[in-house]
C-alpha cells in the first residue's frame, strides 16, 4: 500500500533520519491555538480521569489519546486538536490515569491495553453532550489502544463513531519490545522507565506486595511489566500481558473505517506492526506505511504549521463520511 489515495510523505533531508523526525517535534513544536478546559470525571472504582476540552463549538467531535507518558500538552495531541478546531470539530484529549499532573488514587494505573477507561469516557460523553458524530485519534501507546478498543467491540460500537486512527502504534508489544531492546533505544527507554520509576515511588505504599527494589531496578520494559505492569493489572506474566493485549489481535473484527499510520524507519516498531495481511483482508482497515516518519513524527515545513499525519488523518475522517 499506502491504500488512501493521497500526496506522498517526501519531506526535507533532515527529516529522513528517523530520529531527528522523532525529536524534533518534541523539543521544537510550537503550536497556537489550543485553549483547554479541564473537567475531571469520576470513574466508577473511585479514582478520576482528566479530559481537557478544546472547544470550538462544534457539532462534531475528536477523542485524542497520548502515548507512554505523554498528556494532552504532547505537540502531536495539540496539533491534531488543533487541525480538527479548525474544520469546526470540538476536542477532547483523555488524560491516562496518573498523566494529568496529578497522582490517581487506585492501585491500577494504564497499560496499552486497558480500554475500560476509553469506554467509560465515550459513554458519559454522549450521555452528557448531544454530538453527532465521534472520530478517535490514538498516537503509540494511545493508538494500540484505540485500535484494540474498536476491535473489542466489533458491530457493537457506538454508532456515532465513524473512524478510528492509530499513529505509529505497536500493534504486536511482544514484537516492539525485542525491537526496541535489538536496536539498543536506550536513550528512549531509560527516559520512559525513569517516568515510570518516578510514579511507582509516589505510590509504593499502595503495593505492599511487590518487589520494590526489583521495580526501581528495571532496565528493559520486560523487567517494568513483569515486576510492576502485569501483576498489578492481572496478568501471569509480561509476554502474557504484551500477547493479550496486542491490538493486532483484534483487527479481524473491525467494522468501521479504521486507519493504521506506522512509518517503516520507525525505530519503535518491528516488522509484525505492519499487518498488509490484515488490511487486505478486512475492508474497514486502511493501512499507511509511509518510508519516513519515525515515531510519532511526521513533521513538514509547512506554512501553517501542520504535519504531514494530521493531514492524512482529516484526508481519511472526510473522505469517509
Amino acid at each position: 500500500m499506502p491504500i488512501i489515495k493521497s500526496k506522498e510523505y517526501n519531506p526535507s533531508i533532515i527529516f529522513k533520519y528517523h530520529h531527528f523526525s522523532t525529536i524534533y517535534p518534541s523539543l521544537f513544536r510550537k503550536i497556537k491555538g489550543v485553549k483547554y478546559q479541564r473537567e475531571r470525571v469520576s470513574t466508577p472504582d473511585g479514582d478520576f480521569l482528566d479530559l481537557d476540552w478544546s472547544r470550538v463549538g462544534g457539532k462534531k467531535i475528536i477523542i485524542t489519546l497520548h502515548g507512554l507518558e505523554g498528556s494532552s500538552n504532547s505537540n502531536y495531541i495539540l496539533g491534531m486538536n488543533r487541525i480538527f478546531n479548525q474544520q469546526g470539530w470540538d476536542a477532547v484529549t483523555m488524560n491516562f490515569r496518573g498523566c494529568s499532573g496529578e497522582v490517581n488514587l487506585v492501585r491500577r494505573g494504564y497499560h496499552s491495553g486497558e480500554t475500560t477507561d476509553l469506554d467509560f469516557i465515550i459513554c458519559t460523553i454522549f450521555e452528557k453532550y448531544d454530538y453527532e458524530e465521534m472520530v478517535i485519534v490514538g498516537f503509540s501507546l494511545g493508538g494500540n489502544v484505540v485500535l484494540k478498543y474498536a476491535g473489542e467491540k466489533g458491530e457493537n460500537i457506538h454508532p456515532k463513531i465513524k473512524n478510528v486512527i492509530g499513529i505509529s502504534a505497536p500493534v504486536d508489544l511482544v514484537g516492539c519490545t525485542e525491537e526496541i531492546e535489538k536496536r539498543r533505544n536506550f536513550i528512549y527507554l531509560r527516559r520512559f522507565l525513569k517516568s515510570l520509576k518516578e510514579k511507582f515511588k509516589l505510590k509504593q505504599h499502595l503495593y505492599p506486595e511487590l518487589d520494590a527494589e526489583r521495580v526501581l531496578a528495571s532496565k528493559t520494559f520486560g523487567d517494568f511489566d513483569g515486576n510492576f505492569t502485569a501483576p498489578v493489572h492481572g496478568f501471569a506474566s509480561a509476554n502474557d500481558y504484551w500477547e493479550k493485549c496486542s491490538s493486532r489481535n483484534f483487527f479481524h473484527n473491525l467494522t468501521i473505517p479504521t486507519l493504521l499510520i506506522n512509518a517503516k524507519d520507525d525505530s519503535f516498531l518491528s516488522a509484525s506492526c505492519y499487518p498488509f495481511e490484515a488490511a487486505k483482508t478486512n475492508s474497514n482497515f486502511y493501512l499507511l506505511t509511509p518510508k519516513y516518519g519515525g515515531h510519532v513524527g511526521f513533521p513538514q515545513f509547512h506554512p501553517k504549521g501542520v504535519y504531514w499525519s494530521e493531514e492524512q488523518v482529516l484526508e481519511f475522517v472526510i473522505n469517509s463520511f
